[in-house]
């Protein structure tokens, strides 16, 4: 049997951190470059600043169903490398390939509706022009952010998330310098504005898939994971994996729907409330995204030790996890008290055409910074124990339970405030922020529960005692 000193050596913050901290350094490297993009949008024009954010909000919508059926293949990496069984994971990332590659066509479909959706928004002709061009450029190259969730899943379920790391920060490095280029027409490049933004976007997204599937079949990796010969369909694990993380496509894009339609109403609300809210959904995003690196690294643990047959160091990590969350949201959220001005001073005009900061938006923008901190604690419970969830293969209860509060409460109660009612921003803010609540108090019910313990994705039901869970660096 596992002695307590065994369970020592295997958890801990040092083994949290050792996992997690390139996963946040890389998150925050995409959430570093969306704020740079909408900063320099801010700059360029208000119209283009305005268009960004529901835009850029309603590509992620789209794909995010296919990305998080993709990157699900991770799951069963962590768990058959907690099991010691290397080749099972090579096959499992390149179901995740395929998965990937056969939805692009999809997504193309998809096209003409998110057109439509922004267009019924009543954004105005001139942001809906802007919208529409930035939308569309994402959209046609979207294969690249899919295959980057199924092959990042190999390198991440095996603990080596560095190898994803240095991959993000290098593609959102070269995103960013390119954006400053091509939007304002630097470097000899004539000045496409929003469109320059998207183009940048999406050259750049490229080389991350590109670098991680180089290695992937690489000589090294290949000896061990017998990666080239892993390129076959396997019906059997494609079953598994549409099984358990169909729920969680079908989760992510109802959730993300139903935020999206939030940050559409934000837009009808007039120009202040448009402005505001898009710097304040910025601004939170480049805050926030850190716990999203958390959330994907407490899924990895949870994931491992599954698969070794240790439920109960899953849970620890769970709650270790969560509390390392809400110590980060403290300080941010002390940020975003003392220090307002000082966010949202970088998305002003520094030449006088683009974003005019008003005091009506600054007003509105510190208030709802303030809306920030009791929506920062809940969202660390939502992606860290919703994470923790899924590693342990629970797709249906988050899938189930989060959007049944997303549509039948958040979604509703939104269209009935703005449409009906016709109520200020900052209600309409707080009504959010009361669904993200339910939403964070919810998964802490459910992972308390212990009732995700008895899942069983990999189909073995001989618990495996005492299994060091290998890491690779």
């Amino acid at each position: 049997m596992t002695t307590p000193s065994q369970i020592r050596s295997f958890g801990g913050y040092r083994e949290l951190l050792r996992i997690a901290w390139p996963l946040i350094i890389s998150t925050g490297s995409v959430s570093l470059m969306t704020f740079c993009d909408r900063m320099f949008l801010g700059w360029y024009s208000p119209e283009a600043f305005r268009a960004a954010v529901p835009a850029g909000i309603l590509t992620f919508t789209m794909l995010c169903g296919f990305t998080a059926l993709a990157s699900y293949s991770s799951t069963f990496v962590a768990q058959y490398f907690g099991a010691n069984e290397y080749k099972k994971c090579a096959e499992s990332t390149m179901q995740g390939i395929w998965i990937s590659l056969l939805s692009w066509p999809l997504i193309l479909l998809l096209i003409p509706v998110g057109l439509f959706i922004l267009k019924m928004s009543g954004h105005g002709a001139v942001v809906f022009e802007q919208e529409r061009i930035y939308f569309g450029i994402l959209m046609l190259g979207s294969l690249a952010q899919v295959l980057t969730a199924a092959i990042s899943g190999f390198f991440s379920g095996r603990g080596d998330t560095i190898t994803v790391m240095w991959a993000n920060v290098l593609g959102n490095s070269i995103n960013i310098g390119l954006d400053y280029i091509l939007i304002f027409g630097k470097c000899g490049f004539p000045e496409k504005g929003i469109a320059g933004a998207a183009t940048a976007t999406v050259i750049a997204s490229w080389t991350i898939p590109l670098i991680m599937l180089s290695i992937f079949f690489s000589k090294r990796i290949d000896r061990k994971f017998s990666t080239r010969s892993a390129w076959r369909w396997n019906a059997l694990l494609m079953k598994k994996i549409v099984r358990y993380g169909g729920p969680s496509g079908i989760h992510l894009f109802l959730d993300l729907a139903s935020f999206s339609l939030f940050v559409l109403l934000l837009g009808r609300q007039g120009e202040v409330s448009a402005i505001a809210g898009n710097m304040v959904l910025s601004i939170n995003l480049f805050a926030m995204m850190p716990l999203i690196g958390l959330g994907i690294a407490t899924s990895i643990m949870v994931g491992q030790y599954m698969g070794a047959g240790q439920p109960d160091w899953a849970e620890r990590s769970g709650w270790m996890a969560l509390k390392a969350g809400c110590a980060y949201i403290a300080v941010i959220a002390a940020t975003f008290v003392l220090f307002p001005h000082f966010y949202v001073q970088m998305f002003a005009s520094k030449s006088g055409s683009g974003v005019a900061l008003s005091p009506e938006v600054f007003e509105l923008c510190r208030t709802l910074l303030i809306l920030l901190v009791g929506w920062g604690f809940m969202d660390a419970a939502n992606f860290i124990l919703s994470g923790a969830l899924k590693g342990a293969g629970d797709t249906h209860f988050v899938m189930v339970f989060h959007n049944s509060v997303a549509w039948g409460f958040f979604a509703l109660g939104e269209l009935l405030l703005v449409l009906v009612f016709q109520v200020g921003p900052i209600v309409a803010w707080t009504w959010c922020l009361i669904y993200i609540t339910i939403i964070g108090l919810g998964f802490g019910l459910r992972f308390k529960s212990g009732r995700w313990k008895s899942i069983d994705i990999l189909d073995r039901r001989t618990p495996i005692e005492d299994i060091r869970i290998p890491v690779e660096h």
